[in-house]
């Protein structure tokens, strides 16, 4: 199948945000908080989000409520898993597998994909969908905490930076 793309419009969009992720590698890197909202204006001004998608973890506090409910109103609707602290102190709270699911679902209906995440274990899945479905696979990660393998998957890759913090 050839590709869909073509010059600088997305096109139609499908974005997944991992919300985890995004937290942590933009705290380490920065010490500051990603901007879901300028995100938003940012992609939206390059096509049209027809999907959007947060996947967080649920521990219940209302500071976390909060945000989800900002997310929302920006546009995205909210995936959550429960939190689980495991025994060892560890915890549990993944969402690999069902923003794998979701973007196999979502790949043949859109032009581009839109993968808020550096976790390098996505990088088979953009392999998969830009080659079964010609779509264009865009990440959005923070450079030093992006998996190689993943900003190579990608069509294009955007580095977050100062222009997407709070």
């Amino acid at each position: 199948m050839g590709s869909k793309h073509n010059g600088d419009s997305l096109g139609s969009i499908a974005l997944f945000a991992d919300v985890q992720n995004i937290y942590y590698t933009t705290r380490q890197a920065y010490g500051r908080q990603f901007d879901y909202r300028k995100l938003w204006q940012q992609v939206s001004a390059s096509g049209t989000i027809v999907a959007a998608t947060a996947y967080a973890i649920d521990r219940g506090d209302a500071g976390q409520r909060k945000f989800q409910n900002s997310l929302r109103q920006i546009g995205f609707s909210i995936r959550l898993k429960p939190f689980i602290q495991r025994r060892d102190g560890s915890a549990k709270g993944d969402w690999d597998v069902g923003i794998a699911i979701d973007v196999l679902e979502a790949a043949p209906t859109v032009d581009t994909v839109v993968l808020l995440s550096g976790d390098g274990d996505f990088d088979l899945l953009l392999e998969k969908i830009t080659a079964d479905y010609g779509v264009r696979a865009r990440v959005y990660g923070v450079p030093a905490l992006t998996a190689n393998s993943l900003i190579e998957a990608a069509t294009d890759f955007y580095p977050i930076g100062e222009d997407l913090l709070l």
